[in-house]
C-alpha cells in the first residue's frame, strides 16, 4: 500500500450498485494476472455461460443450474429441456403475488374470519435460512401488521416457543419442503397441525396452511388445498432458492413490488457477472481472490462482518451457500482433489464483533480473511451514529490490513515492557463492500455477488458446487437410531459401539 498510492483506484470496482475495494487483499497485479490465467485454463467463463444457458452442469444429478432464471424479467427468453422456463417462473410468481396481496390486505382470512397477523415458515436449510435472513434484512420494508416467524430445528423447543404466544385464529403456516417428506420439516409441520386442529378442528387446516412443494399427493394428504401449493424446480438448489416460492414469507412481509425489486437486484448482478469484462467483473475477482487466499496463502477461513444490524443473519446464510456448495473433496470427473477447497465462513455484525472475536482477528496465530460490508445510508436518522458505525468499519479494515509495528507502538509512548503486547501483525486479507442503502434491490445484488463468487471458486477447483451428498448419510443413520430410541432399545449391531453406548445413556436419562 505504501509503495503504490494508486492501488485503491486500481483494485476497486463497481457493478450493479455494489462498490468493492480489493486493495487490502495480499495480491499484486502480477498475482491478479496469474489468477485470470488460471480462470482461463480451468474454463471458468465457459462454465459460466453453460450455466446461464441451461446446460446440465450439475453432473452428479444430471440437472441444469438455473437459480439465475428465477430473476429473469418477464420478457426474457430461455428454453431448457423443451420447457419455457421464464413462463413457468413468472406463473408461480404471479400466484405468489396474488396470495401475498390477499394476506396483506385481509382478503384472505383464517377459518374464523379474522385477518392473518402471524406467518410461520416451517422449513430447514435453504427453505429457512434465506427467508429468515431476508426478513431481518428487510425489517424497514415490512408490513408492521404482520409478523413472520421461522421454525427449522426439530428440537421441540423451537416450534414450542414460536407457537406459545400465537393465536390459532390469526396464524398462517407455510410448509416449505420440495418433497414434503423432509423429516425435520414434516415433524414440525405435524406439531403445528395438531396445535391448530386442537383449537379450530380439521376443517381449518386449508385456511391456515399453504405449501411450498412439488408433491401434490402428500400436500393434499396433509389437508392443504393444492391450489395453494407453490412449486419450484429441480434446477434450483435449496441454498439458491430464496428468490423462488421459498420466498413466499418474504413476499408476504414486504409485498410483491419490493420482492420484485429484490429479484431485479439479483438479475442486475447476474448480468454484471455474465457480461462485465474479466478485469472489472466483481464475482470473478472475488472468487479468484478467495481461491488465492485458500490455496496459495493457506488462509482457511473468512469472517463476514456486516456493519448493519439488519444483516445480522447474513453470515449464517452465507455459511450454507459457501460451505455446502464447495465443501467437496471430489472433482467433477470423480477424482480426488489434491488441494484445499471450501473455505470456512462465519461472522457477526460490527460493532458487536469488535468486542468479541476481533482480538483473534488482529493478534491470533491463525490468519482470517475478512469481508466488511458497509451501508452508507441508514433509514434511522439518529445524529452521527451512522458515521460512528462506518468509522469503526473503516478503522478495522485499516488495522486488519496494515497492522501496527513495534516502532509505531513505541513512538506512541508505550512502556517498553508492553510494546510487544500491542503490536498488530496486519496483512489480514480484507475486502470492503459498500452499497448506498440496504434495499430489496441491494440485498439481491449482495446475495448474487456471493453466489457467483462461490461458482467461480468451484469452477477453478473443478468440483460440482451444486450437489450436497455429504448431508445424506447422517439423515439415513438418524432414522435407524430413531427407530431404536422409539422402541427403547440401544443394541443395533449395525451401529458402532460408541453410538450404542451413547444411546443407552440417553435412554437412562430420558
Amino acid at each position: 500500500m505504501d509503495a503504490d498510492d494508486q492501488r485503491p483506484q486500481r483494485f476497486s470496482f463497481e457493478g450493479a450498485g455494489v462498490y468493492v475495494d480489493f486493495s487490502r487483499q495480499r495480491a499484486s497485479a502480477e498475482v491478479i494476472q496469474g489468477l485470470h490465467e488460471l480462470a482461463e485454463e480451468t474454463g471458468v467463463l465457459a462454465l459460466r455461460d453453460a450455466m446461464f444457458s441451461g446446460v446440465h452442469i450439475n453432473t452428479s444429478e444430471d440437472r441444469a443450474v438455473l437459480h439465475t432464471a428465477l430473476r429473469l424479467p418477464r420478457d426474457a427468453e430461455l428454453e431448457v429441456d423443451g420447457v419455457d422456463v421464464v413462463a413457468e417462473v413468472h406463473a408461480v410468481l404471479d400466484r405468489m403475488a396474488q396470495f401475498a396481496g390477499e394476506v396483506r390486505s385481509g382478503a384472505w382470512t383464517g377459518a374464523t374470519g379474522k385477518k392473518i397477523t402471524d406467518v410461520v415458515n416451517i422449513g430447514i436449510g435453504g427453505s429457512d435460512l434465506g427467508p429468515a435472513m431476508a426478513y431481518v434484512a428487510m425489517q424497514h420494508f415490512r408490513d408492521l401488521s404482520i409478523s413472520c416467524h421461522f421454525v427449522s430445528n426439530v428440537d421441540p423447543c423451537d416450534i414450542g416457543e414460536v407457537l406459545a404466544p400465537l393465536n390459532p385464529d390469526t396464524t398462517l403456516f407455510i410448509i416449505a419442503s420440495k418433497t414434503f417428506t423432509t423429516l425435520e420439516t414434516m415433524t414440525n409441520a405435524s406439531a403445528a397441525r395438531s396445535w391448530l386442529v386442537s383449537a379450530l378442528g380439521d376443517a381449518a387446516v386449508a385456511k391456515h396452511f399453504v405449501a411450498v412443494s412439488t408433491n401434490a399427493g402428500e400436500v393434499a394428504k396433509f389437508g392443504i388445498d393444492t391450489g395453494h401449493m407453490y412449486g419450484f424446480w429441480d434446477w434450483v438448489g435449496g441454498r439458491y432458492s430464496m428468490d423462488s416460492s421459498i420466498g413466499l414469507s418474504t413476499m408476504i412481509a414486504i409485498g410483491a413490488d419490493n420482492f420484485n425489486a429484490m429479484l431485479a437486484g439479483f438479475h442486475a448482478m447476474d448480468e454484471h457477472f455474465r457480461t462485465a469484462p474479466a478485469e472489472q467483473n466483481l464475482p470473478l475477482q472475488m472468487g479468484l481472490l478467495s481461491v488465492w487466499n485458500r490455496d496459495f496463502l493457506k488462509v482457511p477461513t473468512t469472517a463476514v462482518l456486516p456493519y448493519s444490524q439488519y444483516l445480522a443473519r447474513f453470515p449464517a446464510y452465507l455459511q450454507q451457500l459457501t460451505m455446502e456448495s464447495n465443501g467437496k473433496s471430489v472433482r467433477r470427473d470423480g477424482s480426488a482433489v489434491t488441494y484445499d477447497t471450501g473455505g470456512i465462513y462465519w461472522g457477526e455484525p460490527g460493532t458487536n464483533g469488535q468486542h468479541s472475536f476481533y482480538q483473534m482477528l488482529h493478534q491470533g496465530t491463525s490468519t482470517v480473511a475478512c469481508d466488511l460490508i458497509v451501508i452508507a445510508q441508514s433509514p434511522m436518522n439518529l445524529g452521527s451514529q451512522q458515521d460512528m458505525l462506518v468509522a469503526n468499519a473503516l478503522a478495522q479494515a485499516s488495522v486488519l490490513s496494515l497492522g501496527r509495528t513495534a516502532e509505531e507502538v513505541a513512538a506512541d509512548g508505550t512502556a517498553p515492557e508492553l510494546v510487544s503486547d500491542k503490536v498488530m501483525p496486519g496483512n489480514r486479507p480484507t475486502t470492503v463492500f459498500m452499497v448506498k442503502e440496504l434495499t430489496p434491490f441491494s440485498l439481491g445484488t449482495l446475495i448474487a455477488l456471493y453466489e457467483h463468487s462461490v461458482f467461480v471458486q468451484g469452477a477453478v477447483w473443478g468440483i460440482n458446487s451444486f450437489d450436497q451428498w455429504g448431508v445424506e448419510l447422517g439423515k439415513k443413520v438418524a432414522l435407524g437410531i430413531l427407530h431404536e430410541l422409539t422402541a427403547g432399545e440401544s443394541d443395533d449391531a449395525t451401529l458402532d459401539v460408541a453410538t450404542r453406548a451413547d444411546m443407552k445413556k440417553y435412554l437412562s436419562l430420558r
